[in-house]
């Protein structure tokens, strides 16, 4: 069960795990290397966010622990540019695991990446990353017509943010990129560790509908036997709704920097 003032999911699954702690923030959208792309338009909640984030990352993750980052890392464009928030990431405590979200522009092909890499940071794409007793898996998926989230979310417009180009794209296009996205997803978690006792997922878009209605997604991650599926993409949540939770042995867990107020969730 989450206990909303902790962010700490108090289960067997951390019980059984106090030597190995995983932590998870995402869509920390950090801008140190590019101009004019601060979160600050998004409201008052945002003013000094990375500062915030560290405070709480620092009192609470280890050196031996490892943070999970679903996604939109940098506002960056280029790999040069991202490399002030990588150094930021890695100069913080743990071993980090990045998955790409749909504002990463800056993130190519891994080749590109590798160079300007950081020993504690490490990146998910179309692979497994092996952790201690945990095994890891996932993709960045994308919008599906199964479900949707806007009844819930406070939309707020930054005008200075880049567009995504393949937001505007048709509806038809839109299911190809998610049908890949799918694929991409099955591929990770067929490289999992069978032996692992435990097996998470990090997507970027929610896989899954707030109110836990089967989908493509969470057919799959059940299908590879997936204890916790960490994900992020959504913002400026409206208050008041219960949100995702536990279906069929998989707990979705939502993990926006602001959702969680800026502090990690334990897994």
């Amino acid at each position: 069960m989450l206990n909303k003032e902790s962010h700490c999911i108090d289960t067997p699954f951390q019980a059984n795990i106090a030597y190995m702690r995983i932590w998870a923030i995402g869509d920390l959208h950090l801008s140190f290397g590019v101009k004019n792309k601060s979160m600050d338009y998004f409201g008052p909640e945002w003013v000094g966010h990375a500062e915030k984030i560290a405070q709480h990352w620092r009192s609470v993750v280890a050196k031996e622990d490892l943070v999970l980052i679903p996604g939109d890392i940098s506002w960056a464009m280029r790999v040069e540019e991202v490399i002030p928030d990588l150094q930021w990431i890695h100069e913080l405590p743990g071993t980090k695991l990045l998955l790409k979200g749909n504002h990463d522009y800056w993130w190519g092909s891994l080749a590109k990446i590798a160079p300007v890499l950081p020993p504690s940071v490490h990146l998910l794409q179309n692979n497994a990353f092996h952790w201690k007793e945990a095994t890891i898996g996932g993709a960045r998926l994308w919008d599906s017509p199964e479900y949707s989230f806007g009844q819930f979310v406070d939309y707020k417009e930054n005008p200075r943010a880049k567009k995504d180009p393949e937001e505007a794209i048709q509806e038809d296009l839109s299911e190809k990129i998610f049908e890949r996205e799918l694929q991409r997803l099955e591929l990770s978690l067929s490289q999992l560790n069978p032996e692992a006792p435990y097996r998470i997922a990090m997507t970027h878009y929610p896989p899954i509908s707030h109110d836990l209605k089967p989908s493509r997604a969470s057919a799959i991650l059940e299908k590879h036997r997936i204890g916790r599926c960490v994900f992020g993409h959504l913002h400026n949540l409206k208050a008041g709704y219960n949100l995702f939770g536990e279906k069929n042995g998989v707990t979705y867990v939502l993990s926006s920097c602001d959702y969680l107020r800026f502090q990690l969730i334990s897994l």
